[in-house]
């Protein structure tokens, strides 16, 4: 068994669905997890999950691995850094920075071949950190469990009327949000689909509000912290923009239609303007076959292993590298004003 402890830091909500598979497989091999958090979600903890307020806490806790979503983790904790990734958008995808090396990782678990490559490049070259191939965390349950919460089910969906999603991300120059949501009213007050909607935390809070407000016979509105799995279970098509929910989606091998994508590919139908978007969906929804076959080529490049095993293989990655320790490998280095930030914000001063 596994007597090792690991730590979560999480700086954002959507954390807590990226790391909770991980800290499973964890307590499955015996051991013991808690959590850090550097923004919100403390408050979403369930009663058996454990709750590390303070660096003199983590400290305590000595943990061997910390597992990061994000892009920065203190470097004063104890045990080795690992980045998980928040999304699997990359800079080919639409996503700038996700192969900008910051300095503060010991290993980066990897998710598809093209990426895999790129990370061993950028180890190569700055020769601080190693990278292991295991798939994404967060899509263990998707692919795993076949049970859990049925949505249709539970919203009295008719089994042939068709679910639309809609998911948004935040950015100001990406988000569709604001120039869908006219279109969204118009086409859920039709009735004639169901309309899930999800929203990234941190979209304006008064575009959540109106949002919220359109929940009603013909749609449901969904918090950010909420499971989004049942979400893309109950889907037929999605709607969105630049965000990493919809290739999530796309995971399911189901279409995807997008507004103003930064680079849309031949897996998903963009469209430019909202007079647009109710053609697409229907289009979508017949699922033409040039779509699909792009959609399985695109999954295939992007995540190959559909095993729900992702975070065993972490585990693996991280094992392997504890047993090896930093042999072979450069210092990191010093990035100062990062890490004086960081210092600043949890009001740690001490070296160690």
């Amino acid at each position: 068994m596994n007597n090792k402890r690991y730590l979560m830091y999480s700086s954002q909500l959507y954390a807590l669905a990226i790391l909770r598979p991980l800290q499973s497989a964890i307590r499955s091999r015996g051991g013991e997890v808690a959590w850090f958090f550097d923004g919100p979600g403390a408050d979403h903890l369930n009663p058996d999950e454990s709750h590390l307020k303070t660096v003199d806490d983590v400290k305590r806790f000595n943990p061997d691995a910390v597992f990061v979503p994000g892009n920065v983790v203190p470097d004063f904790f104890p045990g080795i850094k690992v980045q998980v990734f928040h999304g699997l958008a990359t800079d080919d995808t639409g996503k700038k920075g996700h192969y900008r090396i910051r300095g503060f990782f010991d290993l980066y678990c990897t998710r598809g071949d093209e990426e895999t490559c790129k990370f061993q490049k950028l180890a190569e070259q700055y020769g601080h950190f190693r990278v292991a191939q295991t798939g994404w965390p967060k899509l263990d349950p998707l692919f795993a469990q076949q049970d859990g919460r049925d949505l249709r089910s539970e919203l009295k969906i008719a089994p042939d009327r068709p679910v639309v999603l809609f998911g948004s991300t935040f950015s100001p120059s990406l988000t569709s949000a604001p120039a869908l949501f006219e279109t969204i009213r118009q086409l859920s007050s039709k009735g004639d689909w169901f309309w899930l909607v999800t929203l990234h935390p941190k979209t304006d809070p008064a575009l959540v509000e109106r949002y919220r407000a359109l929940a009603g016979e013909h749609l449901r509105f969904f918090e950010s912290h909420e499971d989004i799995i049942p979400l893309l279970r109950a889907a037929d098509v999605m709607l969105c923009d630049t965000s990493s929910i919809a290739i999530e989606f796309q995971m399911l091998g189901k279409p995807l239609v997008t507004f103003r994508a930064k680079r849309p590919g031949p897996q998903q139908i963009d469209v430019y303007e909202p007079a647009e978007v109710q053609g697409a969906l229907e289009k979508a929804l017949a699922l033409p076959q040039e779509l699909m076959s792009a959609t399985e080529d695109f999954i295939r490049n992007l995540h190959p292993v559909r095993d729900g095993k992702s975070s065993e293989r972490v585990l693996d990655a991280v094992d392997h590298f504890i047993s090896k320790g930093r042999i072979g490998l450069k210092r990191k280095p010093l990035n100062l004003i990062r890490k004086w930030k960081i210092r600043k914000r949890l009001g740690c001063w001490q070296y160690r």
